[in-house]
């Protein structure tokens, strides 16, 4: 087991990777043994890297887009946070029950106007979602968590 650069591994990698992914079992065995002691590799890393997409690129997603799912629209975290303020700023755990009677009294006042779909899930919003836009986006006072 000769010391090997990191540049050097992956260069082996993607040469062995072919034989690798269209290999039976026995032959996925025999290559990562030979991968290991070639490498001085954990035989987990070297799934992961055998398993991997080439150095820059990337294997296709079935979803196309990583990242967070974004489930709310722009102007529901804007509007949350004014309920927010308008409740003087009581915890998650109080302001989601308080929500739709904030709202009709916020929209009651023009304080607050949204969209049906913005309203909707302005009120169907989790209270942890709630804690967590709010925590995300904006500091609160003192100690009071939001």
């Amino acid at each position: 087991m000769g010391e090997m650069s990191r540049g050097s591994i992956h260069e082996y990698a993607a040469a062995i990777r072919d034989r690798y992914e269209r290999g039976n079992r026995k032959e996925r065995t025999r290559i990562l043994d030979e991968f290991v002691m070639a490498t001085g590799y954990h035989r987990k890393s070297a799934i992961r890297l055998l398993k991997s997409a080439p150095c820059g690129q990337r294997k296709a997603t079935s979803g196309g887009r990583r990242g967070p799912n974004h489930r709310y629209q722009r102007e529901v975290v804007p509007a949350l946070r004014s309920a927010w303020e308008s409740a003087d700023w009581v915890c998650s755990r109080r302001l989601k029950p308080l929500m739709p009677k904030l709202w009709e009294a916020l929209h009651r006042h023009g304080e607050l106007v949204l969209a049906p779909a913005v309203q909707r899930q302005l009120c169907a919003m989790s209270r942890l979602a709630e804690h967590a836009r709010l925590v995300q986006r904006y500091s609160y006072r003192g100690n009071s968590a939001p």
